[in-house]
Order: C-alpha cells, then structure tokens, then sequence
C-alpha cells in the first residue's frame, strides 16, 4: 500500500496516513460534502481518524478497496479524496468514489484525479471496467464523471438511498478506450442547466397584480389535488387517473422531485394568495432537442376564471427562457379544449396548426391544437 503513489503534474494521490485526519475532517464539514455522501452526519473527529488509520487500512490489506487522498504535490494540502471504493476482482470492475475539498473546487482537480485512478486500475490491477454511482440530483457529480470519460448508461433504485430526496441513482461505466485523449469538452448548456437543477427549485412569483406564486407541491397538498383531479373537466380534458385516489396525488408529488432532481422537468403548484393549492403547472425538457419543452397546466375548480392559469404560465415561460436558455416552448391541447387555448394564447402563444391523432387519451388517439411560444413573444 505504502508503495503506490499516482502524480499527475502538481497533484499527488495516495494512501491516507494517520496524519491526514485533521484534514479530513475539516474537509467534510462541508454541507456538499454530508448532502451528497453517505459520511455520517455529524462528521466527527473519530470518524476521520477510524478512515484513515483503520477502515481505508484494512480495505487496502484485504484488496476489497484503494482510496487515496489527493494532495497538492508542493505544500502537501489536501484537495479531496479519490479512489476504488469497492474491487471485484473475479469480474475485473471496480466503482469510483470521490468528493473534493471546497479549496480545490473549480480547477479540474477530481477529472484529473479521477483518470490518474482510471490508468492505474486498469494498468496496475489489471482491471476492465470502472463504474460510477451518485444520487440524483448531484449535477456535479455527473459533471466530473462526464469529463473524464465516463458513459452515464442509466438509472439504478438504491439499496440505502438517503432519508431525504429521490431513492433513485445515476450509474455509468468507464473502459480503458474512454481514456484516450484529452478530457472530454462539455456543452456549456449541459452544464448551465446541471447549476439550475443541482439547487432545490426555486420559488417563483407571477410578475403580475394576481398575488400568486409558484412553487413545489408537498403533502399538505394532497386533498386538493385529489379534489381538482376528480373535477369531471379535468377528467375530460386530462389523462390524470380515473377514479383519482390519494396515492395518486402523493406520486406526483415524489415525481416531480425526481425530475427535478434528474434535470428533465420543472414541476410546480400554483398557489394564491393564501398559500392555498390552485392548480399544477409543467415545464417538461424535450428529450431529442436541448431547446425545446412543453408546457402542462390544471387549474383547480375554485381558482378558474381569475387568470391565474395565464398569470402561471407567462412566469414559468419567462423563467425557463431565461434560466434554461429554451429557445421554444410548446403547447398541445384536444382539440375542442377552448379554456386550455385561451390561456394559451393571452399567454402569448401562437397557434401553429392541428396535429392529427396527435395526443393519446384513454385508450384512444385525439387531434390535438399545437402552439408555440418563443421568447421574443413575451412583450
């Protein structure tokens, strides 16, 4: 173990001694650091002196794991911690682990730390595979792995997922052809948005006379939803479920923090005044064209016919325009859905045409109204 020491330039990686402790806890003090690992919370003393003088020891000894600390090469500063958390050596694949100290951020530290692991592994150990896990929502996470050359492949449901937030992670692969090159160049719309969706979401409030605001929806919630989502003109018009049950309102709620979370969606409650629930309002990302969503919206039967839906709307469009840098917002509706047009249109949005068979509706397919807003239609 002694013997294993990974230079990169003025980076230096190696076993943890016992001396590093101090630092070690010092570093992961940090909110990021506790939000998005499984360290204990509170971070104590002895739990960094237990890592680097007997847990990361033992895990070297029994080949089960090869952590590192990262260091400045000169002053011997520590910038975080990299390494194999877990080795299986019958099928040639370990998984990534890392976090970085709040000094080091910002400056590559963790790509490149990260690929220094990488070669070794593969090199040294004779491995064929590096896997990377993080919880949704930890954009930067993502970010790092994106750079230096992982493949993000897909989800996973996790065994131990945090008492707060989507029990659902993000997984992806790294190979020893992945390597090749320099590290990879991201498009700085991906890494726009990973700043808006690695935040809770924000918010909003209508920049209009209507005291209304947006925000996401909670527990506190249910009933109304329930309410407004077994509204026959819901029914009609919709595809919420029918008969609407409790379980249903409850599963948008955890939803739409996994959207979120994942960066697909912005998923909001209207409210009035009052806080009181008036209705839902979507923002949902194109999956094929990083500049384009669409546009979702309910309004509660006690709040329709004061422009709240059109208030809503105009807020949310303006904040994805402005925050998401969309170049296109669309609408669809059934055909026939003369409320939904309406508030469409005093939105600002532009009738395109009729696309047929264009929506599915329980069990069949209906021609629906598309529109388009862009933001030069917001005057």
């Amino acid at each position: 173990m002694e013997s294993v020491r990974l230079v990169d330039s003025d980076l230096t990686l190696r076993p943890w001694r016992a001396s590093d402790a101090g630092g070690v806890y010092r570093a992961c003090q940090d909110p990021e650091i506790r939000r998005w690992t499984t360290l204990p919370n509170p971070y104590l003393p002895e739990h960094a002196r237990a890592w680097v003088s007997v847990v990361s020891q033992r895990r070297w000894a029994n080949g089960t794991a090869a952590n590192f600390g990262v260091f400045d090469t000169a002053s011997g500063e520590l910038l975080g911690s990299n390494g194999l958390v877990s080795i299986d050596r019958r099928l040639g694949s370990a998984e990534i682990g890392y976090w970085t100290a709040p000094l080091a951020r910002g400056r590559g530290v963790t790509v490149r730390g990260i690929r220094a692991v990488a070669r070794w592994a593969f090199r040294d150990l004779g491995l064929r595979r590096l896997t990377w896990q993080a919880l949704l929502g930890n954009h930067e996470s993502r970010l790092t792995a994106l750079r230096a050359g992982f493949r993000i492949e897909g989800r996973l449901r996790l065994v131990d997922p945090p008492p707060a937030g989507p029990g659902v992670g993000w997984i992806g692969s790294l190979l020893p052809a992945d390597l090749d090159g320099p590290p990879r160049q991201l498009d700085p719309l991906l890494v726009r948005r990973a700043k808006v969706f690695g935040w809770e979401p924000p918010n909003l409030r209508a920049d209009t006379a209507d005291p209304l605001t947006l925000h996401t929806a909670s527990g506190r919630d249910v009933d109304a939803m329930v309410a407004s989502c077994r509204d026959p003109e819901t029914i009609r018009w919709t595809t919420v479920p029918n008969p609407y049950r409790r379980r249903d309102a409850e599963f948008h709620v955890s939803h739409a923090t996994e959207r979120w979370a994942a960066g697909e969606a912005a998923i909001f409650g209207i409210y009035d005044g009052s806080d009181r629930y008036c209705g839902s309002l979507d923002l949902r990302l194109s999956a094929t064209d990083p500049a384009v969503a669409d546009v979702g919206y309910l309004i509660s039967p006690w709040a329709r016919g004061q422009g709240y839906a059109t208030s809503a709307l105009r807020t949310l469009c303006r904040w994805g325009f402005e925050h998401l840098a969309l170049a296109r917002i669309e609408w669809r509706a059934h055909v026939g859905n003369d409320a939904s047009r309406r508030v469409a249109e005093k939105a600002g949005f532009q009738m395109e045409g009729v696309e047929r068979a264009g929506l599915a509706h329980r069990g069949e397919r209906r021609d629906c109204w598309v529109g388009a807003l862009l933001s030069s239609d917001l005057v």
